[in-house]
């Protein structure tokens, strides 16, 4: 049976992530993870050669070499499991999952706001403390999006949840409602 990449990713993020905690390593783990990501992100078809079954594996392990040379322990051990089982293109959700379990236990919530204009820096703060009151956290971290074409409210995406105040949203419901 094949595994959906999703499933993938939080069986190796929660392994790589119990181990990092059990070795008192988790912070500098995160920080390896973090640069890995910046790697990939610069070069986004780097975990897809790296998979590619087609490719030489020589040549694979060439890259994979000059990739792993930049870190330790915990990182280049889990490296090369997902480079041994071709999950190289699935690291970037694997980082994810890793990340998402290190802020859980920081108490740190990340997530996004939408507003149709930016947002003061005492509004963003604010809401900000709202937001992580309601998901149980001590603190979250929002990053902040303009779209005029919600027109005012705003949008927050947290966690696989959603919460929609924007007068779009509230305008098309009101629509629909109408035309009934």
């Amino acid at each position: 049976m094949k595994l959906d990449k999703n499933t993938v990713a939080k069986r190796y993020g929660k392994a790589i992530y119990e181990l990092a905690t059990e070795k008192g390593q988790a912070e500098d783990v995160y920080n390896e993870l973090l640069s890995l990501r910046e790697i990939f992100e610069a070069l986004p078809d780097l975990e897809n050669i790296l998979s590619d079954r087609r490719l030489n594996l020589q040549e694979k392990r060439s890259l994979m070499d000059e990739l792993i040379q930049n870190f330790t322990g915990i990182v280049y051990n889990a490296l090369e499991v997902i480079f041994k089982y071709g999950r190289m293109y699935d690291l970037l959700l694997i980082i994810d999952e890793y990340e998402k379990r290190y802020d859980d236990d920081k108490g740190l919530l990340l997530g996004s706001v939408t507003t149709a204009v930016p947002l003061k820096k005492e509004q963003k703060d604010k809401l900000a403390t709202k937001v992580a009151q309601k998901f149980g956290y001590e603190t979250a971290n929002l990053q902040e999006n303009v779209d005029p074409s919600i027109v005012g409210g705003i949008l927050v995406e947290t966690n696989g949840r959603v919460i929609d105040g924007s007068l779009k949203t509230q305008i098309e419901n009101l629509r629909k409602k109408l035309s009934k």
